[in-house]
């Protein structure tokens, strides 16, 4: 997955859960929907390590 900005893939996040609670999608979209929040959920998780490291190597 290309760099994105933790602000733009929280967004698509919310997008993605939206269009998934809405149940309208076929199944094969929705499971690619699916993959792609799960991507989005973990470079969010690494940005956010990263961010903590960085605050933990200024605090000292």
């Amino acid at each position: 997955m290309a760099e994105i900005k933790y602000e733009e893939a929280v967004k698509r996040l919310e997008e993605i859960v939206e269009i998934l609670e809405k149940n309208e999608v076929p199944l094969d979209e929705a499971l690619s929907l699916f993959e792609e929040g799960t991507k989005l959920s973990k470079n969010c998780l690494n940005l956010l390590n990263e961010a903590k490291i960085k605050i933990t190597e200024i605090e000292k």
